[in-house]
């Protein structure tokens, strides 16, 4: 999965060097902002994936290229009207979309055929020469039709083309957004493997560099190497070279040798042409990188090493011995040399830095923590057992009786042991019916609450084990209406020794329901002019009073 995440960077790195390259084209950029673009590839959201692959595209795009950027499912979650062109096209405009896309959120729906369609005509595409980049993880899903709309545009556009990018989509998917591209005379880039995806846009999409024109009476020139820069990396020395997943930076250096302005980042194996002059060169695979100044010289072929010191670490969180692997599981590796160790989820493949892996897993409320020693060149494939038990929680109104649903059901979990002051240490909490709770083994203790009604109720959690919870509130539901009244109170029957009686909750309305302990109760009404009324109510468990105060 992470060659996806790198083959749609490439892409859209591609799609610049080629599309953005001509200056007289006005392009726009069409993010797909949609919900679904929170899911993750490697652990990594798609959103921050394609952000990222933005900034670094329009880094290498000359300031006076006309770029603008549009984005759709942005602003509103249900709602097929949210397009919006948030970066008209126009010269220097770099910084503003990578600004507008950082400070996006992600959250709609998918109307990518009325975005082409708004974009097209911003670009003014029946009297202009017009470009458009579609960039989506998804199909449209606001009734559009991208085939017809190409077949559209191409026929009454001046020279209109759409390219599109399929972030993560399947052939077939594919397939029924690639006609917005064929129609147009576009290129469709389906973003699956990587090798594939770069060889199909050099055949298909770059296009090709003029020949300067030949000097007047040329002398003859000695025939060139097809490239003068060819680097290999491996994980280790005497190791094999690493050709996919791998990526290279290349930045121009400065008078003192450290990084200047990136020329380019290419991925897998890497061949090149790059003009005499000092360069640094970053090799990278996964979490590992190494880096290295190079001189090129006209004339000289460079094949340089780079070792990355670095192994694979492969790990599969489990909840238990023999359970399934937990996909929501929160995998930090802070491997040598971290500063912001990343998170992982579920299955997780990463090549890190050789040294001591201290890898902590999380899923629920379970934690645990080891340190994996990792030579440079191994493979290490593990299982983590977490070691906890699964818990659901429901509140019935009496055993055996009606289950509580609705909005007032809530759980919380303690630890059973009190600590010196008589309170428990709270673990975690959750509301509403069938609540689900991951804890490793141990002695606690649930309350449950529905409405006013309260309840607790000790279990224990052994490794692997499955349990029903069912809280017996031992509870009715009580129904008050009080005509003309401003505020509802319910207090308990009994007084206490001064006289006084417990409120058990209120209300500002002239009704009033919620769920309440079997016992007797009174009922105050007060109205604006503070005058009060009192009605006394016996509630029942697993039965419904209601009470009039008038």
């Amino acid at each position: 999965m992470a060659g996806l995440a790198r083959s749609v960077a490439a892409a859209i790195v591609l799609l610049s060097m080629t599309t953005f390259g001509f200056a007289a084209n006005k392009v726009i950029i069409i993010l797909d902002a949609s919900g679904s673009m929170w899911a993750q590839i490697d652990g990594k959201p798609k959103l921050e994936i394609a952000r990222e692959s933005l900034r670094t595209v329009l880094q290498s795009v000359p300031a006076d290229d006309e770029i603008g950027f549009m984005a759709y499912g942005h602003r509103e979650k249900g709602s097929c009207d949210d397009i919006q062109l948030i970066v008209p096209p126009q010269p220097g405009s770099a910084s503003a979309i990578s600004a507008a896309a950082d400070s996006m959120k992600f959250l709609g729906k998918t109307p990518l055929t009325a975005a082409v369609k708004q974009a097209a005509e911003a670009l003014r595409y029946t009297e202009d020469k017009a470009t458009v980049v579609l960039i989506t993880d998804g199909l449209e899903t606001c009734g559009g039709d991208p085939c017809a709309l190409g077949k559209e545009l191409k026929a009454s556009g001046v020279d209109f083309t759409a390219d599109v990018v399929g972030f993560g989509l399947t052939a077939d998917e594919g397939k029924q957004i690639a006609c917005l591209a064929d129609n147009t005379g576009g290129k469709y880039i389906q973003a699956s493997d990587e090798k594939a995806l770069q060889e199909a846009l050099v055949e298909t999409v770059a296009a090709p560099t003029p020949a300067p024109e030949p000097a007047p009476a040329p002398a003859p020139e000695p025939a060139k190497p097809e490239f003068n820069f060819m680097p290999t990396v491996v994980l280790a020395e005497g190791g094999d070279p690493v050709t996919d997943g791998n990526a290279w930076e290349v930045y121009k250096a400065k008078s003192d040798g450290t990084r200047g302005n990136n020329i380019t980042t290419e991925y897998g194996d890497y061949k090149a042409n790059l003009e005499p002059g000092d360069y640094v060169i970053v090799a990278r695979d996964g979490e590992a990188k190494v880096e290295q100044k190079i001189k090129i010289e006209a004339g000289q072929v460079y094949k340089p090493l780079f070792t990355l010191n670095a192994g694979t670490l492969i790990l599969h969180p489990r909840p238990s011995q023999g359970a399934d692997v937990a996909g929501g599981a929160a995998v930090v590796i802070a491997y040598p040399g971290a500063d912001n160790p990343p998170t992982y989820y579920g299955d997780t493949k990463v090549v890190l830095p050789a040294g001591d892996e201290k890898v902590t897993v999380t899923i629920g409320q379970g934690v645990v923590t080891e340190t994996i020693p990792l030579a440079a060149g191994r493979v290490i494939d593990k299982d983590i057992i977490v070691g906890i038990g699964h818990v659901v929680a429901n509140a019935y109104y009496t055993a055996g009786g009606d289950k509580a649903d609705g909005s007032g059901i809530g759980f919380k979990v303690l630890k059973a042991k009190k600590k010196i002051d008589g309170t428990r240490d709270e673990v975690t909490y959750a509301y509403g019916p069938d609540s689900k709770f991951d804890l490793p083994p141990d002695d606690y203790v649930l309350i449950a609450t529905v409405d006013l009604a309260v309840v607790e109720q000790p279990f224990s959690v052994k490794v692997g084990e499955f349990q029903d919870l069912k809280a017996a509130m031992n509870a009715g539901v009580l129904a008050i209406t009080a005509p003309g009244t401003s505020k509802i109170e319910i207090f308990e029957a009994k007084k206490d020794i001064n006289g006084n009686r417990k409120s058990i909750g209120y209300a500002y309305d002239e009704k009033y329901q919620a769920a309440l302990a079997a016992g007797d109760y009174t009922v105050v009404s007060e109205k604006s002019d503070n005058t009060k009324k009192e009605g006394a109510v016996t509630v029942k468990a697993g039965e419904r009073v209601e009470l009039t105060v008038q």
